[in-house]
């Protein structure tokens, strides 16, 4: 069953919460997190990414880097400043987008139940990628970045929940992109009942940050050892909890370099000898259905059912796209590591994979309708691994306005 944790956190003043948060260090590139830094010395990103304090070809897994990431840290805690918990707590963090709002239980949660699949995970992680975010967090002792976790949703959390966020928030900044951050502290008698509430849930799901939490598990083995075995606030690691029924999840679009030898035409014909193609919209209607932008027209491509796909990973869109188009008939064999493919966030919505075949960025691309929870949930419990770029989860965790010193 499901561990919730009480957090000692450190989190910033919430006169200066706003200008400290920031976009999670993995959804912008150095360039991008230094211009969205600039002017700001309370920015979050001089702690997560901290090669924009140091020259632009510095390598970003250089010993300079984490140094300054350290030292970046400490000093933000005196500046801003951030302060600690005088006693562990449980918080709840809303994220509102326009009319979508979500609500989930920030706290702790066990390292021993990610290494034992009671939080499940549906995403392989790369090696350098953890090592980075080890190295991170074992120089600065802590972990700076929430782990986006989701659960079948309970009603007794949903009534602490509400109970909770009916009173003033700590904390309520709104983001440049006009997503609204707002943080609870639990009362202590409230944050006793959600422990005992999530100890009732069967399993929890990463639906976002499966390198935080694997750098999590790797960097509590090497300090569990230097401690000679003793547990301590390594043995969990920071996360945010949302209920199934909220999530959001948005399309991950494809967009493809070139037509590998193809024309226009003869795609069109050879996809058509599979699945049934029509004139179409941008925005897939449903699932089985695939938007495909080529030659300055949208197309829609129905989605032939193959009886002998029975594992529930392979009967997702993107498997089913890549299977029977990509590789195929486009020649894209391992999309992790294929440069003549491209992966288009949601977010930026239909008009980006326009301007990129419009502009020749790119010779055609793909409107995918979005994976949902239950298949996300199903592949998981399975024990499969979702296709790469499956899932944009919207909207995101800010990193700083939480952490948790280990």
């Amino acid at each position: 069953m499901a561990r919730l944790l009480p957090l000692k956190a450190l989190r910033p003043e919430p006169s200066v919460a706003a200008r400290v948060a920031a976009v999670p260090y993995d959804v912008v590139d150095a360039s991008e997190a230094r211009a969205l830094a600039s002017g700001n010395p309370l920015s979050f990103l001089h702690v997560s990414r901290a090669e924009i304090d140091l020259p632009a070809d510095v390598d970003p897994y250089s010993d300079r880097v984490y140094q300054t990431a350290a030292t970046n840290f400490a000093r933000l805690r005196e500046t801003a400043p951030l302060v600690t918990d005088d006693e562990p707590g449980v918080y709840l963090y809303r994220l509102r987008m326009g009319a979508h709002v979500q609500t989930g239980v920030a706290a702790c949660f066990s390292v021993d139940e990610y290494d034992h699949d009671i939080i499940r995970k549906h995403e392989r992680t790369r090696r350098d990628k953890e090592d980075d975010r080890t190295r991170h967090i074992l120089e600065l002792r802590a972990q700076t970045g929430p782990v986006f976790l989701t659960y079948k949703a309970a009603p007794t959390v949903d009534t602490l929940v509400a109970q909770t966020t009916a009173g003033p928030p700590l904390v309520d900044v709104t983001a440049a992109d006009g997503v609204q951050h707002t943080l609870w502290r639990a009362a202590d008698t409230a944050a006793g009942a959600l422990v005992a509430a999530f100890a009732g849930i069967p399993a929890l799901y990463i639906a976002d940050g499966h390198h935080r939490a694997a750098s999590a598990a790797r960097a509590r083995q090497q300090l569990r050892a230097e401690a000679g075995g003793r547990p301590g606030e390594w043995d969990a690691f920071l996360a945010v909890a949302f209920p199934d029924r909220e999530m959001q999840i948005l399309p991950y679009n494809r967009a493809i370099k070139d037509l590998g030898g193809e024309t226009a035409e003869s795609l069109l014909a050879k996809i058509g000898l599979v699945h049934a193609v029509s004139d179409g919209e941008a925005s897939p209607r449903g699932r089985g259905e695939v938007g495909m932008y080529l030659a300055g027209r949208w197309h829609t491509i129905r989605l032939a059912d193959d009886p002998a796909s029975t594992a529930p990973d392979r009967r997702l869109d993107v498997s089913r796209l890549q299977d029977t188009v990509l590789e195929p008939l486009l020649g894209i064999g391992d999309v992790r590591s294929d440069p003549r493919i491209g992966f288009v966030g949601g977010a930026r919505g239909t008009a980006a994979l326009e301007a990129m075949v419009n502009t020749g960025a790119a010779a055609v691309a793909f409107s995918m309708y979005p994976v949902s929870v239950d298949d996300l949930m199903a592949i998981s419990d399975a024990g499969g691994i979702m296709p790469p770029k499956s899932t944009w989860f919207e909207p995101k965790l800010r990193d700083g306005l939480l952490s948790h010193e280990i």
